[in-house]
């Protein structure tokens, strides 16, 4: 099942998976998709605590202790996105933007958000992950050795997955193999550890994660949490950008502050804006900030506009035709600029609320593998 805070406002997409799965077992039965969050769920995560225990009574898991996971996910367009299902310590993750810890949230987490994934979470026995952890290896040493020696290690399944999300593989990493991606993990946290502040940064999935810590430092589950390592650098490692559009403003006025307050003719950043069928053109200045979203995002705050945030270029042109709307085309991370992504974490903290997206909808990270937590 795919990432459950995927096509909240598209209700059809759960109904079609709730037909297509029916009474079958199935990863589905195991979570709450944010579409149906609601002020009280209660009789919904009891129904999948329920279903859990079910599972682990029927032996529906095969268990594979002190072991990782090779995963190659082969996306729609056939590129191939790889990584390592295992557990980080969540003791050297934080997502307050007051801590420095070795893993750590690259976008501002919304606190109302997390309390809701506490309840799911504190009477669950198991846990099931769409966290995606990214390292800045550039080396390519930890995964992409792997890529080599899948062919001595037990394969635990190959199939397509539901729902147009691509095909999936994934291989049982233990014994010597796991041992020798241990110390490949270790060489890596050393050696970053001299060029940032943090190590590993949260990809996807930061709520989840934040609720897992939440639990934990409440004494209710467990000290590790679930979640696949990718590299940054992977090819198939894709940052969707997410644009702004600002509401309810004199667009003339706005440009002229816009320029006046955050817009150079030397260093800066050329950004595309979109208002009554027009287009243009401002550059934001490089002193401002290290990046044109933290430029942009943080004068959008300081003044206290109505932002919206739209994924689809052609979507952005569509609704900044409307009266009193000015839409912002954002650069994405990707290509070269991949290399400035632990940089700008490290020196500046996290990066505002909807930087960027890994990926469209259908290329999230499904529910396949589970974890005792309690």
């Amino acid at each position: 099942m795919i990432a459950c805070d995927q096509f909240t406002s598209q209700p059809d997409y759960w109904e079609k998976v709730s037909e297509y799965v029916g009474s079958s077992p199935s990863s589905y039965h195991l979570i709450l998709p944010e579409a149906r969050l609601k002020d009280d769920n209660s009789e919904e995560i009891s129904r999948i605590n329920s279903a859990m225990n079910e599972y682990l009574t029927q032996n529906i898991f095969t268990e594979y202790k002190n072991a990782y996971i090779y995963v190659e996910r082969e996306m729609i367009d056939g590129s191939i996105r790889r990584g390592i299902v295992g557990v980080i310590d969540l003791e050297e993750y934080d997502y307050r933007p007051d801590t420095t810890p070795m893993i750590r949230a690259t976008e501002k987490t919304v606190s109302e958000r997390i309390p809701p994934r506490k309840i799911i979470r504190r009477n669950s026995p198991l846990e099931l992950s769409h966290v995606i952890l990214l390292c800045d290896d550039e080396k390519r040493e930890i995964i992409e050795p792997l890529r080599f020696a899948k062919h001595s290690m037990p394969k635990l399944y190959d199939f397509n997955l539901m729902m147009n999300g691509g095909h999936i593989q994934g291989w049982l990493v233990r014994g010597d193999s796991r041992r020798a991606l241990n110390m490949r993990i270790d060489s890596y946290i050393k050696r970053k550890s001299k060029e940032y502040s943090l190590v590993f940064a949260v990809g996807d999935g930061n709520h989840s994660l934040a609720a897992a810590k939440a639990c934990y430092e409440d004494g209710i589950t467990s000290r590790y949490a679930m979640a696949e390592l990718e590299n940054i650098y992977d090819d198939a490692v894709k940052f969707e950008p997410i644009h702004r559009i600002v509401k309810g403003v004199d667009v003339d006025g706005f440009l002229s502050d816009v320029r006046e307050n955050i817009c150079a003719n030397g260093e800066s950043w050329p950004i595309k804006f979109y208002a009554h069928g027009k287009k243009g053109v401002i550059h934001l200045s490089k002193s401002k900030g290290a990046s044109p979203l933290i430029v942009l995002q943080n004068y959008l705050d300081e003044k206290g506009y109505f932002i919206d945030y739209i994924h689809d270029t052609e979507a952005l042109k569509e609704l900044s035709n409307e009266d009193g709307n000015i839409g912002f085309e954002l650069p994405a991370f990707g290509g070269d600029t991949k290399g400035e992504f632990f940089r700008v974490i490290s020196e500046n903290g996290v990066m505002p609320r909807k930087t960027f997206s890994m990926g469209h909808a259908t290329e999230k990270r499904y529910y396949l593998e589970a974890r005792k937590i309690q």
